[in-house]
C-alpha cells in the first residue's frame, strides 16, 4: 500500500514534471530546432519537435521556387517554433521562418566577407529576374546578369545554379540585390591582366568577333576588346565587314598597335596574308581582258574585286559607248561577274583602271551595220512618259517614239499612249539614223500610209475638189474634205475670191458646199491649202478660150451673158 502510494503520481507534480522536461528541453519559443516528420495529410505535415503537442505545417512550406516538393514522413527537418501550447493546445511551428532564418545569416555572412552564393532563377519580372537563394527570394537586375554579353531571351537561365555576388541586403524590408555581372567583371580583371602581360605589337593570337559596325569589327580576345578597322580586314575594298565576318566567329588577327596605358588594341586581319599588290604586275597585265565581280557602284564609277585580290574601278565614262551614258545601276548589278579590259595599273592609289565597253562592239556601228532607215521592227516598250514612248532598240540603246508619231490622228494619241503598258511588245518604223548625234528617230504611225498624203495622190495639186465649211474664222474657211478619213483643207481670206471686194468670211455659212483647187501640201503642219480665186482665175481662162477673145473687146461677162442665153 505504502509502495503504491508511493508510486502515484498526482495532478500537480504531473504537471511539474512536464515543466520541468520543457525547461531543459532544446526545443524553445522563438528558436530554431530540429523535429521528426510523423505524417502528411491533406497538404498538412504533422511534425515531433519534442514538447508536449506536435506542431501543424501546410505542406507548401516544404517546397522551393522552381521545384518540387520532396518530404516524407520520418524525415528529420528545422522549424521555428513561434510558441508553445497556444490557444488551440498546440504547438505553433514554421518551416518558412527556420529555412529564411537560417538563409538570412549564411547570406549575411558571405556578404560581410563578400563571397560568391548560388541561385536558382525562378521567374522573370520586370527589370530582371527573381531568385531562390536557399529559400530567401533576391532580385537580379538585367543589368548585373552579364558584363560582355547581352542575353537575349533570359528564359533560358530560369532554373539553373548561377554563382552570384549580393550587392545589397536589408533584412528589416527583406530585400536581397545579387550580381552575375560583379563576378564576371573580377574573373575578366584576372583575364585582362593575364592576357595584356602576353600581348605585343605583332603578337598573333585568337579572338571572337563581337561586334560589327560600318568602320570596323570588335574583337573579344577574353578579357579585353581590340578593334580591326574595315581597311584592316582586307587587302581589297569591301562595303561592309559583315561582307567578310561573322558574328561569334573565332578569328586569328594580328596586334597591329597597343596602347597599354589605355589597355587600347588596334588589329589587323589582312597582315596575316602577303600582300597580293606586290606581285600585281606578274598576276596582271595591261590590255588584257580579265574577269572582275562588282561590289559597289556610284554616280560615277564602279568598283570591282579582280582575282579576289585587287581593287578595280570602271569609271563612267567607260561603261558604255553612249556619250550620254545611264546610271551605273542600268548596265551592271553589285556581284555581277564581268569581262574587263585592264587599261592601266595604278600604283599610287593601289588599284587597277579597267573598261567594259571596249570589250563590246560600240553599239552605234552595230546599230549602222544593222538597221536602215524604214527599216521596221517589232520590239519592247521600256519606258512611258507624257511625250512619248522609249523602246529597246539594240544594246544600250533605246530609242524613242513621240506621241505625235504613234498615230496620224492626233486626236487620238494620248488615248493611244494611256493604253500602252511598260514590257509591251510593239512594232516600230526607224525615221532616221544619226549615230553622230546618238540620235535614233522612231515612228508608229508611219507603218501605216499618211491617209493625207494618200488623198493628194488621189487628189493631186490643181484638182478641183469640193468640200464642206465646218469652221469660219477671220484668217479664212476650215473645209471638211473626207469625212471618213478626216481630211481637212483651208482657204485663206485672200483666197475667197479673185475680186478683191468678195474676200469677206461672212459671205459663208457652216455646212455650205464650196468648190475650191488644191493649191499645195504643207508636209509639216500636214494642211492642205485650197483657193477659190485660183479656181475663178482657171474658169476665166477656160471660157475666153472656149467662147471668145479678149482682143475681140468683149468682157468675159459679155461671153458669159451670151452663153447663157443661148
Amino acid at each position: 500500500m505504502n509502495q503504491q502510494s508511493q508510486t502515484k503520481i498526482s495532478n500537480s507534480e504531473y504537471d511539474t514534471l512536464i515543466d520541468d522536461s520543457l525547461k531543459n528541453s532544446s526545443a524553445k519559443e522563438k528558436s530554431i530546432t530540429t523535429g521528426k516528420i510523423i505524417s502528411i495529410e491533406n497538404e498538412v505535415v504533422t511534425i515531433d519537435v519534442g514538447l508536449k503537442s506536435e506542431g501543424r505545417i501546410p505542406l507548401s512550406e516544404f517546397s522551393r521556387p522552381g521545384q518540387k516538393t520532396e518530404v516524407e514522413v520520418g524525415d528529420e527537418t528545422e522549424v521555428f517554433i513561434e510558441n508553445v501550447d497556444n490557444a488551440n493546445g498546440e504547438t505553433s511551428l514554421s518551416r518558412e521562418k527556420a529555412v529564411k532564418q537560417k538563409a538570412w545569416h549564411n547570406l549575411q555572412k558571405n556578404f560581410n566577407e563578400n563571397k560568391v552564393v548560388t541561385g536558382v532563377p525562378f521567374n522573370r519580372v520586370k527589370g530582371g529576374m527573381s531568385v531562390d537563394l536557399d529559400g530567401v527570394v533576391a532580385f537580379l537586375p538585367g543589368s548585373q546578369i552579364e558584363t560582355r554579353q547581352i542575353i537575349k531571351d533570359t528564359k533560358e537561365l530560369l532554373n539553373k545554379p548561377l554563382e552570384l555576388m549580393i550587392l545589397k541586403m536589408d533584412k528589416y524590408r527583406g530585400n536581397i540585390v545579387v550580381s552575375r555581372k560583379a563576378i564576371t567583371e573580377n574573373e575578366l580583371k584576372e583575364q585582362r591582366s593575364e592576357l595584356l602581360k602576353n600581348i605585343k605589337e605583332g603578337s598573333i593570337i585568337e579572338g571572337k568577333v563581337k561586334n560589327i559596325t560600318d568602320y570596323g569589327a570588335f574583337i573579344d580576345l577574353g578579357g579585353i576588346d581590340g578593334l580591326v578597322h574595315v581597311t584592316d580586314i582586307s587587302w581589297t575594298k569591301i562595303n561592309n565587314p559583315s561582307d567578310i565576318l561573322e558574328l561569334n566567329s573565332t578569328i586569328k588577327i594580328k596586334v597591329l598597335k597597343f596602347d597599354e596605358e589605355l589597355s587600347r588594341l588596334s588589329l589587323g586581319i589582312k597582315q596575316l596574308t602577303e600582300n597580293p599588290w606586290d606581285k600585281v604586275t606578274e598576276n596582271i597585265k595591261a590590255t588584257e581582258k580579265i574577269l572582275a565581280r562588282v561590289i559597289s557602284m556610284n554616280d560615277n564609277n564602279v568598283h570591282l574585286i579582280i582575282n579576289n585580290s585587287y581593287d578595280g574601278v570602271i569609271s563612267l565614262n567607260e561603261l558604255s559607248w553612249l556619250k550620254k551614258p545611264p546610271h551605273p545601276s542600268k548596265i551592271v548589278n553589285i556581284n555581277d561577274e564581268i569581262e574587263v579590259l585592264v587599261l592601266d595599273i595604278d600604283d599610287d592609289k593601289k588599284r587597277i583602271n579597267c573598261s567594259l565597253k571596249q570589250t563590246k562592239e560600240n553599239p552605234w556601228t552595230k546599230l549602222k551595220e544593222k538597221f536602215n532607215i524604214n527599216d521596221t521592227f517589232e520590239t519592247e516598250i521600256v519606258n512611258i512618259v507624257d511625250f512619248g514612248i522609249f523602246v529597246k532598240v539594240i544594246d544600250e540603246i533605246d530609242g524613242m517614239v513621240h506621241i505625235s508619231d504613234l498615230n496620224w490622228d492626233e486626236k487620238e494619241c494620248e488615248n493611244i499612249i494611256k493604253a500602252l503598258k511598260k514590257g509591251e511588245k510593239i512594232k516600230v518604223k526607224i525615221l532616221d539614223i544619226n549615230a553622230d548625234k546618238e540620235r535614233i528617230s522612231l515612228g508608229v504611225k508611219h507603218l501605216n500610209n499618211d491617209p493625207v498624203q494618200d488623198f493628194i495622190e488621189a487628189n493631186p495639186i490643181n484638182s478641183k475638189i469640193t468640200g464642206k465649211i465646218v469652221n469660219i474664222d477671220e484668217k479664212g474657211l476650215k473645209v471638211e474634205l473626207d469625212n471618213e478619213k478626216q481630211i481637212f483643207g483651208f482657204i485663206r481670206k485672200s483666197n475667197l475670191s479673185n475680186d478683191k471686194n468678195e474676200n469677206k468670211t461672212d459671205r459663208f455659212a457652216l455646212d455650205e458646199k464650196v468648190d475650191s483647187i488644191i493649191l499645195s501640201m504643207d508636209n509639216k503642219n500636214r494642211t492642205i491649202n485650197l483657193s477659190i480665186k485660183e479656181l475663178e482665175i482657171r474658169d476665166e481662162k477656160e471660157a475666153l478660150n472656149k467662147y471668145g477673145s479678149s482682143a475681140s473687146g468683149a468682157s468675159l461677162g459679155d461671153i458669159l451673158g451670151s452663153v447663157l442665153k443661148k
